[in-house]
């Protein structure tokens, strides 16, 4: 099994910045990506960006692009979630998740995922 421990919201102001973490333990080499997803009150959780733990290739949704970055400590096995310029619609539960992501895989897709965090309040007013 592995654990994901979200931490880092909050509340900001629109234009503001935060950034989450996500802390991974457990038996960590059983995945080999991990992403965040968001779920703002009746509406679907979507994928928010993703990333191949140990590698440099990154994926954003549409929607965050170029507002939010995506990192990691591999040593820490931990993965950031920079998210600048923040606006209204960006609030929601954020989870972070993990998986062994096959090519072809589609790393947006809830199916995909074996591990998920608590999740993380962001409120942006």
């Amino acid at each position: 099994h592995v654990q994901l421990v979200e931490s880092g919201g909050g509340s900001v102001q629109a234009g503001g910045s935060l950034r989450l973490s996500c802390e991974a333990s457990g038996i960590t080499y059983s995945t080999n990506f991990m992403g965040w997803f968001r779920q703002a009150p009746g509406k679907e959780r979507e994928g928010v960006a993703g990333t191949y733990m140990g590698g440099t290739v990154t994926f954003y949704a549409d929607s965050v692009q170029g507002r939010f970055t995506i990192s990691q400590d591999y040593a820490k096995n931990t993965v950031y979630l920079q998210m600048n310029s923040l606006k209204s619609e960006d609030t929601a539960m954020y989870y972070c998740a993990s998986t062994f992501l096959e090519d072809g895989g589609r790393w947006s897709s809830l199916s995909e995922y074996t591990y998920w965090g608590q999740g993380t309040q962001v409120t942006v007013s």
